[in-house]
């Protein structure tokens, strides 16, 4: 289903810059509110539970034992609703991310398939490590990082290593992993590169990108958790009293965003993140800003979309901007770094972050240097947005979830 959904999202892409391609760079002015409004529709209407990233569902799933307030999280119906509008999403332009979607993706399937267990008496151990598992194979499906799979589970949802649900886990990545091979092949997702960082003058990048990365993915999270209560003034009535007219505005924001970069913050930022890995793009110097700025709008707006995939391509912007002031340090290393600082301020989980970008660059060596600024980067963040974004997102989950009539 990840390599379907995968396949199918780089397909999504490809149409909306045919489309732009077409028509002219105004285009999204009308394709993205409509597209965006249609979406938040959508998910309203036919697939509550879908909206977002998906990663806080599968949080808040873990910590409740009802399987009906399950269901309301994680079931079929919302996999197959979190593909389609992620799907549509794309293909309007918003700058939100597959992964996520994959995590939620994948402990859906998990947990329906949990359900077929003959024995008379529940059991919520197993169902959670179902859970658990779908979400760190569809981790290491969307990335095909099974390494990263295995760590995301242990620090960001599960926050503790449960040796019940080990085992089922690692089953699940490596089968996911098995799956992956035998469809695409053995790949890394952003290519390989062999750069590394000698200790030194160069070492100060580390501190550079962990400070810049752990304050701009900070206040992204800030943003994000605050939005999570409520928006202020006439935004937040806005949001109350007419959803679809701000998922409008929503689309219109990113439409302009979207002109101001000359399209480069469109879709996941893959394509940009994946070129300044390499050393071969030319991005404008504001894009980590604008990129940073149309995934908010996109998030805000309420469609389905993650934020892992952006926050790669923000962070390597980051530090492709960053790479003049260290010049003891190679450029193509401090987009490494800033990727990492950036995620692991945004996400809170600097094990991850690290584990992440070394295994989708197949780079050991700067193993080293990626955990030190995901640590740095993780205190900075910390000084800004006192609570995990995800963590903050799920509780909001379950709090709807209390208040919603037995």
């Amino acid at each position: 289903m990840v390599v379907v959904f995968s396949q199918a999202s780089d397909h999504a892409q490809a149409v909306f810059q045919m489309t732009l391609g077409r028509w002219g760079p105004y285009t999204p002015f009308l394709l993205s509110p409509a597209g965006l409004t249609l979406a938040v529709w959508l998910t309203r209407r036919f697939f509550p539970g879908a909206q977002g990233s998906g990663i806080p569902q599968v949080i808040a799933a873990l910590h409740i034992s009802d399987q009906r307030a399950i269901s309301a999280l994680l079931s079929a119906r919302i996999a197959v609703g979190k593909v389609l509008l992620t799907l549509l999403g794309l293909g309007v332009g918003a700058s939100i991310g597959r992964e996520g979607p994959c995590v939620q993706l994948g402990a859906s399937i998990m947990d329906v398939l949990g359900r077929f267990d003959t024995h008379a008496r529940p059991r919520p151990h197993l169902r959670r490590a179902f859970v658990l598992a779908g979400g760190a194979a569809g981790v290491a499906a969307a990335f095909n990082t099974p390494l990263a799979g295995i760590v995301f589970a242990i620090e960001e949802l599960s926050h503790s290593f449960e040796t019940r649900a080990s085992g089922t886990t690692l089953t699940a990545v490596i089968l996911g992993g098995i799956t992956t091979l035998a469809l695409v092949g053995n790949y890394t997702y952003f290519g390989v590169t062999s750069v590394s960082l000698a200790v030194g003058p160069g070492w100060l990048a580390v501190l550079v990108c962990s400070l810049a990365g752990g304050l701009a993915g900070g206040l992204f999270s800030a943003i994000l958790v605050r939005a999570s209560r409520g928006l202020p003034g006439l935004a937040g009535r806005l949001v109350i009293g007419h959803p679809f007219a701000f998922a409008a505005l929503c689309g219109f924001l990113l439409a302009a965003l979207g002109w101001l970069s000359d399209g480069t913050t469109y879709g996941t930022g893959y394509a940009q993140a994946r070129h300044l890995v390499e050393g071969s793009a030319h991005v404008p110097w504001d894009f980590p800003f604008l990129k940073l700025a149309a995934t908010v709008v996109s998030y805000l707006s309420g469609i389905p979309g993650g934020i892992f995939a952006p926050s790669l391509a923000v962070g390597a912007g980051i530090g492709k901007l960053l790479a003049p002031l260290v010049p003891g340090a190679p450029a193509a290393a401090m987009v490494l770094l800033g990727m990492v600082g950036y995620f692991a301020g945004v996400v809170q989980a600097p094990i991850t972050a690290a584990v992440i970008v070394m295994e989708m660059t197949d780079n050991q060596t700067m193993t080293v240097p990626l955990l030190a600024t995901a640590m740095l980067a993780f205190a900075v963040s910390r000084s800004f947005c006192r609570r995990p974004l995800y963590g903050a997102l799920a509780e909001r989950f379950l709090i709807a979830l209390a208040r919603r009539p037995s």
